[in-house]
């Protein structure tokens, strides 16, 4: 037994994942780093064994009612953790905010704000105090009713929804209506009402166009389709809706994020005319404070707005000092973790995943808790070198405060600010899952097969790789950028090199990189989904000589389990063919669609396909267990019995990347896929692996396996926001040697970067800067890295030299 004052977190047998029977002490009080190469562990050990096992003994402590209205996690698996303090977990979480969710909602701010307009606000005369709900766009008080709080309505008019003026409706000149039947339905329903829809539209009278596009009537109307030879239909009843009507419908409420696409290439966006964008109500908008009114401070940069409230705090009277004296030391947090470039209204899904962790840090930082471990997702993810010392700072007062911090990390900077490391390795997947060193981080010297340790501990005489620089074929021009900070900008990408784009947080470097995929015209992309949407540059040139463009994001590959790694790249249907031309499979009459697990037919009809069942428990939280039937196996017993090389295609499903090249070698169409997974250091992922447990890092790199097996034409411009993100440096390596393989090819790639080791290989840097939001959106240097580590005026400039060695 363990002394109840036994100073370490203890984890003996550690099953989770691909963790090896882990044992592992950690101590309490301090700072802790998690290091290990990309699906080494690290995240298992951290977050799935040691947070997961704090949340579930705290959810032993609630009542059992109150136990099934909070998220549940399940049990690790690990055979016991003693020492183990309450846990508060800060991850990057992978799922974007809603639209009403901004940084003040985040941090509480807007709370403290409202409150100070709602107690110690300037009210017009014989105005009735209003209760701080009032003045939040996000409540039936506050919100002005013709935009409903949301700042902005949508119109559209007759040249947006009929382009083509001279075609018949039949012809499809209303060009907002849905395709296939539903559009034909639309047709057919006016046709009966009486309204020529053979005639060119711009023949039909002007009250016959007005009510076609824009009526708020729904008529209902027996419709008498036209008989094609061979085929009977019958007449139904067809209901008519507006071009408008429709287009408003599907913008608000497709789950298809393609509908709405489409549905928003025929709207208008505008400040709303009531509140002119503030999004409240009058009688909120009349009440100032320090002259202003909460809309106007809401949209001051956070350290604007802290200049704003200690001039008007100081002298006024004592519910104003207390209120304000709040606020500040809230705003204070935030600055200083980098993000004073924010302003409380700014909304959270224009945050990057690292912002809104950093935002969820500083609140943490003001709750004033001790004796707890706070567990960190990379704290360090889109963070200029330049920033990562007030981190530091931040989570040494989390540690000073009586916490302990346990940090998953890749940037060494960090690590070398550990008390104490946790090394896990020494690959990925079935050949990781070790702990290979847990002590002071000096020890890892010592430990030649952790990955890490050539990282932390560069040798001296090790050559830096000499790459030969590439001379550019030609230059995309863009002059008066001009959107969120970046104002009046004139950039030049140069074509068939590799480009890094750098600054610190809020300097505006994805907002430019922005505008080449908005110069690129749509019909130019060869396929890939459009996202051109509005123009934010005078003029672009040089664009002729790029042929596609592609933009690699961290986005989800799929929001459910039933998309997985094999689904996206291709490479399941591949699968499916050749267990369908099996001998067995062709005995059965099985073809490729037997063998999906999304369809009715093979797969096992208990689960539908899942591999797991909801079970419904009294008093408690619904949980998941494996299907009863398939055991997780997703398919019904007769579409197992089909084996290729002695395996069932739910064994395939389970091999990883790297298994299973052996598997299929000798099979192209499989052996390319694999391959391309393989380059990117994704040969750890189980091709089964559902999108929902996959990092974003690993997303992007997945999407860009897909984009290199296929058979490249013409000069292809490749846009890639923070690749490295999430990668540890031994990742990083393999990767750039693909984006440099690119380049090599006569191709384009542009990344925004805060790696310096990446910036350093780059053939040409652009430095956005000096500061971030409204003290950034400048081009501050630019040319090679050595030419930009020069530069007096880049912040980046020092972090680079020291990258070259220079």
């Amino acid at each position: 037994m363990h002394s109840p004052h036994d100073p370490y977190v203890r984890v003996r047998g550690a099953r989770e994942h691909n963790l090896q029977d882990v044992n592992v002490d950690i101590p309490r009080d301090t700072l802790t780093v998690f290091t290990g190469v990309s699906g080494s562990g690290k995240s298992s050990l951290a977050f799935g064994t040691i947070y997961a096992e704090a949340q579930r003994r705290y959810f032993e402590s609630v009542a059992p009612y109150a136990r099934r209205l909070i998220h549940q996690v399940g049990a690790p698996a690990v055979g016991e953790i003693t020492g183990l303090p309450p846990a508060v977990s800060l991850e990057q979480r992978r799922s974007a905010p809603g639209a009403r969710s901004s940084v003040g909602t985040v941090t509480t701010l807007s709370n403290s704000l409202r409150m100070l307009f709602s107690r110690a606000g300037d009210y017009p005369a014989g105005a009735e105090r209003l209760d701080s709900d009032a003045f939040s766009p996000n409540t039936a008080a506050g919100a002005c009713p013709e935009c409903h709080g949301l700042g902005r309505i949508h119109r559209t008019d007759e040249e947006l929804l009929v382009p083509d003026p001279s075609l018949s409706i039949r012809e499809g000149a209303i060009a907002a209506w849905p395709g296939a039947w539903q559009g034909k339905n639309l047709r057919d329903v006016l046709d009966t009402l009486g309204y020529d829809v053979d005639r060119p539209w711009r023949e039909l009278a002007a009250e016959d166009r007005e009510w076609i596009l824009f009526t708020d009537e729904q008529p209902v109307v027996t419709v008498h389709p036209v008989r094609d030879a061979g085929r009977i239909q019958r007449p139904y009843q067809g209901t008519y809706m507006s071009a408008r009507r429709y287009v408003l419908h599907t913008f608000a409420d497709t789950k298809s994020r393609t509908l709405r696409a489409k549905a928003e290439r025929f709207l208008t966006s505008a400040p709303c005319p009531v509140c002119g964008g503030s999004r409240l109500r009058p009688e909120a908008m009349a009440v100032t404070f320090a002259g202003r009114t909460i809309a106007e401070l809401a949209a001051l940069p956070l350290s604007e707005l802290a200049e704003v409230l200690s001039g008007a705090g100081a002298g006024g009277e004592e519910t104003a000092r207390v209120l304000t004296a709040d606020l500040l030391a809230r705003i204070g947090t935030v600055t200083e973790l980098g993000l004073g470039y924010l302003s409380v209204d700014r909304t959270a899904p224009t945050l990057s995943s690292g912002e809104l962790q950093r935002l969820r840090l500083a609140t943490q930082l003001r709750s004033g808790l001790f004796g707890v471990v706070y567990v960190l997702d990379e704290p360090s993810a889109g963070l200029h070198p330049a920033d990562t010392e007030s981190l530091l700072a931040v989570l040494g007062r989390l540690k000073e405060a009586g916490n302990s911090v346990f940090v998953v990390e890749h940037q060494m900077d960090v690590v070398r600010r550990a008390d104490w490391l946790v090394d896990v390795g020494p690959l990925a997947g079935e050949h990781g899952g070790r702990v290979l060193h847990s002590g002071p981080p000096e020890g890892l010297a010592e430990v030649p097969e952790s990955a890490t340790r050539r990282f932390l501990f560069p040798e001296e005489d090790e050559p830096a790789p000499v790459r030969e620089p590439h001379t550019p074929s030609g230059w995309i021009r863009l002059s008066g950028v001009d959107r969120h900070n970046v104002r009046g900008v004139d950039a030049a990408f140069p074509l068939g090199v590799f480009t890094a784009v750098t600054g610190v947080s809020g300097s505006g470097k994805s907002t430019l990189v922005g505008q080449v995929l908005a110069g690129v015209p749509a019909d130019r992309q060869a396929g890939e989904e459009a996202g051109a949407g509005e123009q934010f540059c005078a003029e672009a040139t040089g664009l002729d000589a790029v042929d596609r463009l592609v933009q690699v994001d961290q986005k989800p590959i799929g929001r459910t389990p039933r998309s997985n790694l094999a689904t996206y790249t291709g490479l399941f249907d591949t699968v499916r063919k050749l267990f369908a031309q099996t001998d067995t499979a062709r005995e059965r009459g099985y073809t490729a669609g037997r063998f999906s697990f999304n369809v009715s037919g093979g797969r096992c009809e208990t689960c539908q396909g899942e591999g797991f069942v909801s079970v419904e428990l009294l008093f408690l939280p619904s949980t998941y267990a494996p299907c009863p039937d398939c055991h997780g196996a997703r398919y019904n017993p007769e579409t197992l019995e089909v084996t290729l090389r002695g395996l069932t295609v739910a064994q395939v499903l389970d091999l990883t990347v790297e298994s299973a090249a052996g598997f299929f070698a000798g099979t192209p169409a499989a052996e390319r896929a694999l391959a391309t997974l393989l380059d990117v250091g994704l040969g750890y992922l189980r091709l089964g692996q559902p999108a929902t447990e996959l990092s974003g890092g690993e997303a992007q790199r997945i999407k860009l396996a897909s984009e290199l097996q296929r058979t490249r034409r013409g000069h292809t411009l490749y846009l890639l926001d923070e690749p490295t993100t999430g990668l540890h440096p031994a990742d990083v390596e393999v990767l750039m040697r693909q984006l440099h393989g690119l380049v090599d090819a006569h191709n384009t790639v542009v990344v925004v970067e805060h790696d310096m080791a990446v910036v350093a290989g780059a053939d040409h840097v652009i430095d956005l800067g000096p500061g971030g939001g409204d003290r950034g959106g400048r081009i501050v240097a630019t040319g090679t890295p050595q030419e930009v580590a020069r530069a007096a005026e880049s912040r980046t400039a020092p972090y680079l030299a020291k990258a070259l060695g220079s």
